[in-house]
């Protein structure tokens, strides 16, 4: 059964479910350049790993009720890359995280879909916090994770990567 996936509009987005029809758009983000800089094993992504984090993505939709979306940018017909909310077990631990093609970055989307992410988790579960993980050589997405009021924690090697954690508390970030 699939799961619901909630549709959510923001100022200049709207985030929507990923489908297998998104995974050539996905590849092809992700083939651009800079676009996985920052993440683990930055090289070539092939097809059909980014076929199954599609399935694994609508899989942990149906097991947390809460997921990565599409990121759909006003007068778009095609996704710009993702954002949402991911549970990590390896840190026991949820994290807001957000991918974009370059075409659309210093426009404020990963600030705008990371906030939605932040508060449909806070709105919808019972999580007391939510991290972020970021390199430190990322400033871009430090500069976003400040401005979701997230602050810094550690730095934790995870994935082959040195990362910054950081994190915003429920109270903190409803209290706007």
């Amino acid at each position: 059964m699939e799961p619901v996936i909630p549709i959510l509009q923001t100022a200049h987005v709207s985030l929507v479910p990923i489908k297998p029809a998104d995974a050539p758009i996905l590849h092809r983000i992700y083939q651009q350049d800079g676009v996985l800089k920052y993440f683990p094993g930055p090289g070539s992504v092939p097809l059909e790993k980014v076929e199954r984090w599609v399935k694994l993505t609508t899989e942990h939709w149906e097991k947390y009720a809460y997921g990565n979306w599409g990121i759909l940018p006003e007068g778009e017909t095609e996704i710009a890359g993702w954002a949402g909310l991911q549970f990590l077990p390896e840190l026991d631990q949820t994290e807001v995280g957000y991918l974009l093609s370059p075409a659309f970055w210093g426009r404020g989307y990963a600030t705008e879909v990371a906030l939605a992410s932040l508060q449909f988790g806070f709105e919808h579960f019972p999580l007391e916090r939510i991290i972020a993980l970021v390199h430190e050589d990322n400033l871009a997405s430090r500069r976003v994770i400040e401005k979701c009021k997230m602050q810094y924690v550690d730095t934790i090697t995870l994935w082959g990567m040195q990362l910054l954690r950081s994190e915003v508390h429920r109270s903190e970030f409803l209290e706007k």
